[in-house]
Formats: structure tokens, sequence, C-alpha cells
């Protein structure tokens, strides 16, 4: 008899094999863009004079996270300033298109974030290779392991991120709800629950006056929830037994907290912020949505003095993003933070100066220049134009309009192998192990799985 999951691994085969049909037929078009940026590289470098490296001291980046695209962009701007990258990544991602990018000198492959392994495995890349920084491009489950790790590889190198336990009280919603609040900062009306109960027993009718739309409230879950973290049902619900059921439908526990938040109506915005020492030397913002495929950068001073004034108050180190909601008067909420690098910082792709910004304490701030386009990737786009024919004018608007966050003339190898290596070879093991997924996001680099990383 064929159990659930492999019966539901049998339903996925047809998207599967039918998606790597379709990266296999766009596979012309990019060997050809491949195949004449490189040459186009070739006849300029052989043209261009050779440039002295524009930092004083040039050292070795190691940089967490190489299946994302972020890690890809920091990698290429360290190069850039005449950094030495080394890049690192789960053995589930050696394939990562980014390792075959000219901005990286080491590729190595580590344990997940949660073996004990972890830590030692840095430490010899660290001696291995004589690293100066350390910069984690975390994963939702990474920040807190690599905060763990920072104690012991401070011993060899410095590590851009914070120490546990501000890494660990920032990314738990209820505990930054409570430092905002103390601090002054607009914050929506927040509760740690840890039993369903607890949500049966709210008194939403007297919390009207702290909700900014009345009693309005969503639960969301503390630890990252990649199945959940969508739902953003109102409650309560009509009937006290509705909203029973809601809430004894999320897997809510003392081990497996959630917080009960005031619903905030307006519009969505996120943003990265790089800090050293509590001061922010790297700043955006953009317009958000639930699952960000396109970044825009907006100029937003009441959330960049929030930012601002929280990094201060707790001399943060390290990567941090904010998400916020601006109402229609004019009034900007936190909502949660998450310490670790925004996809947002793609939008620097061409900052000169983004480098030392990470690296040098006391830099002034520094925001995406004035020509920067609004990044989006390629393959995305071209997917939505497939499943929404009547969106292609606009999503043809956004290609035209804007940079993909992947693809560099001078640096080519990347677009190809994510589109054509890693991806389609994620898509094959899943295919062999009748996996399930819902998405391919080639932004993180990975295919969004049923209890996946």
């Amino acid at each position: 008899m064929i159990g659930e999951p492999t019966l539901r691994g049998l339903c996925t085969v047809p998207k599967t094999v039918g998606t790597l049909a379709l990266l296999l037929a766009a596979l012309p078009f990019n060997l050809v863009l491949t195949g004449a940026a490189l040459l186009r590289s070739v006849v300029i470098t052989s043209r261009a004079p050779t440039a002295a490296p524009a930092t004083v001291r040039p050292r070795t980046i190691m940089l967490s996270g190489g299946k994302m695209t972020k890690a890809l962009l920091l990698a290429r701007s360290f190069h850039a300033d005449g950094h030495r990258v080394i890049l690192i990544e789960s053995g589930k991602y050696w394939l990562t298109g980014h390792r075959f990018s000219r901005a990286v000198d080491r590729f190595y492959t580590v344990p997940l974030p949660q073996s004990p392994r972890y830590t030692d495995a840095l430490v010899d890349i660290v001696r291995r290779e004589g690293v100066d920084v350390y910069v984690p491009v975390c994963s939702p489950a990474s920040s807190h392991f690599d905060a763990l790790a920072k104690a012991v590889l401070s011993q060899y190198c410095e590590v851009l991120h914070g120490d546990v336990g501000v890494i660990d009280e920032v990314d738990d919603k209820f505990a930054f709800a409570e430092i905002s609040s103390s601090l002054g900062l607009p914050i929506p009306d927040t509760h740690r629950i840890t039993n369903p109960r607890q949500v049966d027993e709210f008194p939403f009718a007297d919390r009207r006056p702290v909700a900014p739309h009345g009693a309005s409230y969503v639960l969301k879950s503390i630890p990252y929830d990649p199945v959940h973290r969508l739902d953003l049902t109102l409650l309560p619900r009509e009937t006290s037994e509705e909203t029973a059921t809601f809430a004894r439908s999320k897997p809510i526990s003392e081990t497996n907290p959630w917080v009960l938040q005031a619903f905030v109506r307006g519009q969505e915005y996120c943003t990265h912020g790089t800090a050293r020492d509590g001061h922010l030397q790297v700043w955006c913002c953009c317009e958000s949505s639930a699952s960000q495929l396109n970044y825009a950068m907006v100029d937003k001073p009441q959330i960049e003095s929030w930012v601002t004034e929280f990094v201060g108050a707790l001399q943060l180190t390290g990567q941090f993003s904010f998400d916020f909601i601006e109402t229609d008067d004019g009034r900007v909420w936190a909502i949660e933070c998450n310490p670790r690098t925004h996809s947002a910082i793609t939008m620097f792709y061409d900052h000169p100066d983004l480098a030392r910004a990470y690296l040098d304490t006391g830099r002034p701030l520094i925001r995406p220049t004035a020509s920067s386009k609004p990044t989006y990737w390629l393959y995305h786009e071209v997917w939505r134009a497939l499943r929404h024919p009547s969106t292609a004018k606009n999503r043809l608007a956004v290609i035209r309009r804007g940079k993909d966050a992947i693809f560099d003339w001078s640096d080519p190898l990347p677009f190809l192998m994510v589109h054509h290596a890693q991806i389609p070879w994620l898509l094959t093991m899943n295919l062999l192990h009748l996996g399930e997924w819902n998405k391919i996001d080639f932004n993180i680099g990975k295919l969004v799985e049923p209890d996946g990383d």
C-alpha cells in the first residue's frame, strides 16, 4: 500500500518533469547570453588598464549562504574592492551556481548549522584560508547558530554578527516588541502565546484602545515557520468556537511559542541595515509583499529614524532586517526584526562603497545609488508571465526598467549555472526521492519544500 507522502510525491512528478523541460528549453538562450558576455568580458579586460585595488589592506572574507543571491552580491562587492572571497554552503547545495563566480576564490561545503560539527568546520576553514572577517549570510534557521559560533570564531577572525543573546532577543517577535516598547518606539500590541486556550480567553473587545484597527489580531509563530507564516487570518472569528478551532489548528506550545499581535492595515515595507557598534552604515527600504521578488528603493525617513534609534540604543553590530507597516495617517509600526541579510541588498549592485561600509567602523551611511535600478529575477518574471498571460506586459516593463539580480556582464557564469545546474540538480534529486515542492525560489536558490530548510 502506498503511503500518503509517497502518493503526494508521485503527484508532484509531472510538475517536476515539466519544470525540467522548461528549463531545458531556456538553456540555448542562456548559453548564447553567457557566451556573449564571456567574449565581451575578455575583450574589455584585454583593453582596460590594470587598476590598483581601491582598498589599502586587502583581506580574506568568508561568506556563508552560498546558494543565495545576496551572498553573490556581497562576494562581488568584496572582490571588486580587492578582497579575497571564500564562499561556504551546506552539502545539499554543493552545486550552487555562485561558486562559479569570478568573485569567489574558494568554495567549501559545511555541515548544517544545527550540527555539532558546524562551528568546528567554520574554524577549520578560517584557519586554513587565513580568514580575516566572517560575514554570515544567514537563513532563518542559521542566525542563532552563527551567533553561537561567533564566540569561538572571534579568537581567529572578526565576525560581523551579533552575540547570541542579542540575536535571540531581536529574532523573538515578543521580545523584540518588548524592547521596542521600552525604547518608546511604535510597535503593535503584542502578546506571547504558549497555549491555544490563551487565544480563547483573550479579551479582544477590551483591546480596542491599543489595537491600531479596533480589536483585530493575527497569530504568528515566533520561530520561522515557512508553512504558517503567510496565514494572516484576522481574530476573533465570527464566533468564539471558530476562534478556538483556529487557534487549536496551530502548533502552539511552551516549546513552540507564538504571538498574538494587533493587526495593522497599510503599506508594508521591508528594510536592510548593516551596523557596526551601534552605527547604521548600510541602509535600504522597499515596498514589501508576502513573496518578495522585486526590490526598488523608497525614501521613508520615519522608518530609517526608527531603525537608527533601535540600532543605536542596543549598540548592534551585524545585519538586521526590519518589517514595517505604514498606516493611512502616516504612522509607522515595526512588525518584526530578522537579524540577517535581506535580499534587498541586491540594490547595491553598483555601489562602490558597499564593501568598506561592511568592513570599516565609522563609515558614513550609504544607500543604493541614484542610478541603481530595481532588481528582479528573470526566470521568476518569465514564469509569472507564462502563468498569467494578462500580466505579460507588466512583467516586460519590470525587465526593461530593472536589473536582473544574478546576471552580470562581467561575471555571467552564475546566471547560467544557477538556472541550469543548481536548480535542475535539486529538481532531479527531488524527483528521485519522490519529494514534494511548492515553488522554486531562484533568489534563495532552492526548492520550497514542506518541512524544508
